[in-house]
């Protein structure tokens, strides 16, 4: 009988590590696709046109944003410290394995790629493919290795705290009650999955703010150092998939509604591809600031329900107001919206465009000079409304609305008229004639308790007369 004598282990039994199971399909994305991905959402991209930069598919940049709120996680945001002094990337991996393939040694491939020796000889000690009884290095087993191995198993702090969670969902989620603590439910919502709908009906709730709690945690608990948790985790909590702490659902208590968060850059940029070619407030005449010289007009939309609105003009000089009619096109509610195609609820560019030119062209040209708008998409045909009436056309800076505070303080005034929340299109253009002419015959402190209709008149017969005097 023969007796086999065993004379030492298979160099994989006598590695370090536990044997592990294959990794089986090799994935889709690196570390470097990811931040590469969220570099590009930085600069203003959608989730899909940042997938393709980054080299993967646009649905996987799509789940990739959804399953981080909306925000990059804090070791891959732009802003980061680089891990190139501190861990391998893939692109080193696959130069150790092409190297360990030709044969190259370990301090051969250390020099070429900068790296210490004991680096290069743990990465293969450690990260090689063992199943066949040697190291057998390989760019995609080593990197899955190495994010096995970087894996925090860290449990979110309202998952492991029932009592901090509980606090933080009541004061979020909580039913509201009545002075005698009656509580009731408030509407019924549906919960819309990416983002809550403007103006929809909300869900009622005690709806305190995560600052709110994190802030009042101190004062309710001052003396359990357990009870404390920061705002951000908390929005983490709502807004990142698989925390384990907050259903999302809970998203529908915040005041803003949001599912996701929204990249600052994509929310500057939003809507304003029009504006290349416009002008700025910055580069508007000192005369129109100083409402010296009367013909600068001042412009904006005032919306109801139902995506209905009514367009609005105020002369700087003499707040003196004009209405735009704009009536629904024919098919709204009825067709099917066509994306680029005509605004069926009546304020699209064209509309606004044309509603414009036929108001202000029954003016003389001196009282027409100039226009100040908002970075609103209604204005995108601006070029043609400048050729068409000889307006010069401002843009306000975003979110800045007192930069035509004649037109605010008039749409103030407007509301009197058209309460928010009502149907403008059911207003005719004889109708906003009678409102108008109502506001311009409405004595103004500003004009010294004269009205918008006299001011203007004044400025009218003052021509007149300046101009029979040059004549004469």
């Amino acid at each position: 009988m023969e007796v086999f004598i065993v004379t030492g282990r298979r160099k994989s039994e006598r590695s370090t590590r536990q044997k592990l199971s294959s990794p089986g399909r090799p994935p889709v994305w690196q570390r470097e696709n990811l931040c590469r991905f969220w570099r590009e959402i930085a600069a203003g991209l959608s989730s899909e046109d940042a997938a393709v930069e980054a080299g993967v598919s646009a649905p996987v940049g799509n789940r990739w944003f959804r399953s981080s709120g909306g925000m990059p996680p804090t070791h891959l945001s732009p802003s980061a410290i680089t891990l190139r002094n501190r861990s391998l990337t893939f692109r080193e991996r696959e130069e150790i394995a092409l190297e360990c393939a030709r044969g190259t040694g370990i301090r051969a491939i250390a020099r070429k790629l900068g790296r210490s020796p004991s680096t290069i000889s743990r990465e293969i000690r450690r990260n090689s493919a063992t199943r066949g009884g040697d190291f057998d290095y390989r760019a995609i087993t080593a990197q899955w290795h190495a994010d096995r191995a970087a894996r925090r198993p860290k449990v979110a702090k309202l998952a492991a705290n029932v009592a901090l969670r509980d606090y933080v969902q009541d004061r979020l989620a909580g039913l509201i009650a009545t002075p005698d603590g009656i509580a009731f439910d408030g509407p019924i919502v549906v919960w819309k999955g990416r983002r809550a709908v403007h103006r929809q009906s909300r869900r009622w709730s005690k709806a305190w703010s995560p600052e709110q709690i994190a802030r009042r945690l101190r004062l309710d608990f001052p003396e359990d150092a357990t009870m404390r948790i920061s705002h951000e985790a908390i929005y983490q909590a709502l807004y990142i998939q698989g925390r384990g702490a907050l259903k999302r659902e809970l998203s529908a208590c915040l005041r803003s509604g949001r599912a996701l968060r929204l990249p600052r850059e994509r929310a500057r940029s939003r809507g304003k591809s029009f504006l290349g070619d416009a002008l700025m407030i910055s580069d508007r005449p000192a005369e129109i600031g100083d409402r010296a010289v009367p013909g600068h007009w001042e412009g904006d939309l005032i919306l109801g329900l139902g995506s209905s609105a009514i367009g609005t003009l105020v002369e700087r000089t003499t707040r003196f107001t004009m209405l735009l009619h704009l009536p629904r096109m024919e098919g709204h509610g009825i067709k099917k919206s066509v994306k680029n195609g005509p605004a069926l609820a009546g304020h699209g560019a064209e509309a606004v465009r044309d509603a414009i030119a036929e108001t202000i062209m029954e003016l003389p040209a001196h009282l027409r000079r100039s226009l100040t708008w908002d970075q609103g998409t209604e204005m995108s045909q601006h070029a043609q409304l400048r050729i068409d009436t000889g307006l010069d056309i401002y843009f306000c800076d975003p979110q800045s609305p007192w930069q035509r505070g004649s037109n605010e303080n008039t749409n103030g005034l407007l509301r009197q008229y058209f309460p928010k929340g009502t149907d403008l299109s059911q207003h005719g253009a004889g109708e906003l004639s009678a409102v108008a002419h109502a506001l311009n015959s409405r004595p103004r402190k500003t004009l010294g308790y004269r009205t918008p209709a006299e001011a203007l008149d004044g400025l009218l017969k003052s021509d007149m007369i300046e101009g029979v005097a040059a004549t004469g």
